[in-house]
C-alpha cells in the first residue's frame, strides 16, 4: 500500500512538473514568430520566414526571422545622399513600433545580408535608429557587395556606428538560394553575390527616450538581380521588443488545485480497480 502511495505521489509530482515545463517559455527574442508584429510598418516587400535556403535561424532568435527584399519593392527607397556614383531604383523598408530605452541600454540584433547582385551593380542594405519624427539618430550599419574583403560598410558607404561581431564581414560567395529574392533566388550576377551569414550588431543608446528601429534594402542603378536583409533577436537592454505574449505559467494556488485534482483522479481510478 505504501509503495502504491509513493508511486501515486511520484506520478502526481511528475505530471505537475511536466505541465509547468510545457507552459514555460524560453528567453529567446522571438519577435517574428507570429509574423511582422502589429504596429510595425512596411514600405515595399517585407515578411517573415523560417529557416530557408542559405538563411538559417538566427542565434538567440525565434522560429522565424524578419526580412526586407528589393524583389517587388517600391521606388525611392534608399538612404538620402548615400551610395556614390549611380542612383537607387527600388527597395523596401520596415520600421518597428515606438519603443523606449534608457541611456546606456544596448540595442542588439542579428542580421544577414543576401544578394544575387555583384560587380558594379551593387545593391545595399542598412539598419538605422530613428527618433519619433523619423529623423536619424544613428546609422547602425550598411552592407554592400564587394568582390573581396568586408562588405560592411561596402564601397562608398559610411562606417558603421554599431559594433559588429565578427568585425570583418566577407561575403560567402555563390548564387544564394533564398525565397524572398523571388525569381532571382539562386541567381548570381558576377563576383560579389552571396550572403554574410548572421552578424551581431550592438549599439549603446546614448540618451533615454523613445525610438524606432529601421531595416532597409535598395537596388542600385537597375532593378535586376535582387537583394535582401534578414534580421532577428532584437533586444533593448536585454529585453525583446514586440515579442509575442508568452503563455503564462499557472499561479502556485492553481498548481495546488491541479495537484489535488490529479491525486483525486488517481484515488478514483484505484477504487474503481478495487
Amino acid at each position: 500500500m505504501r509503495g502504491e502511495k509513493r508511486a501515486a505521489f511520484a506520478v502526481t509530482a511528475g505530471s505537475i512538473v511536466a505541465l509547468v515545463s510545457c507552459l514555460a517559455t524560453d528567453a529567446s527574442a522571438d519577435t517574428f514568430n507570429l509574423g511582422i508584429p502589429s504596429g510595425w510598418t512596411c514600405a515595399g516587400n517585407c515578411g517573415t520566414a523560417a529557416a530557408a535556403g542559405v538563411v538559417t535561424l538566427a542565434p538567440d532568435g525565434g522560429t522565424q526571422y524578419g526580412w526586407v527584399s528589393t524583389a517587388l519593392g517600391q521606388g525611392d527607397v534608399a538612404l538620402e545622399g548615400v551610395g556614390g556614383i549611380g542612383n537607387p531604383t527600388n527597395g523596401s523598408v520596415l520600421r518597428s513600433s515606438l519603443f523606449s530605452a534608457d541611456a546606456g541600454d544596448a540595442l542588439d540584433f542579428y542580421f544577414n545580408y543576401v544578394t544575387s547582385d555583384g560587380a558594379e551593380f551593387t545593391d545595399y542594405a542598412w539598419a538605422r535608429l530613428l527618433d519619433p519624427a523619423l529623423d536619424e539618430v544613428a546609422l547602425l550599419f550598411t552592407a554592400r557587395t564587394a568582390e573581396s574583403g568586408s562588405i560592411v560598410p561596402g564601397f562608398a558607404m559610411p562606417s558603421p556606428q554599431a559594433t559588429l561581431s565578427p568585425a570583418s564581414v566577407p561575403i560567402i560567395s555563390g548564387g544564394p538560394a533564398w525565397s524572398p529574392l523571388g525569381a532571382d533566388s539562386g541567381a548570381c550576377y558576377d563576383a560579389g553575390c552571396g550572403y554574410t551569414g548572421w552578424v551581431l550588431s550592438n549599439f549603446a543608446i546614448a540618451s533615454a527616450g523613445n525610438y524606432i528601429l529601421e531595416f532597409g534594402v535598395t537596388n542600385w542603378t537597375d532593378e535586376f538581380y535582387d537583394s535582401g536583409l534578414a534580421f532577428d533577436g532584437v533586444t533593448v537592454g536585454g529585453v525583446p521588443i514586440d515579442e509575442p505574449p508568452p503563455v503564462q505559467a499557472p499561479e502556485p494556488a492553481t498548481l495546488m488545485l491541479l495537484g489535488t485534482g490529479l491525486v483525486g483522479l488517481l484515488g478514483i481510478r484505484r477504487r474503481s480497480q478495487a
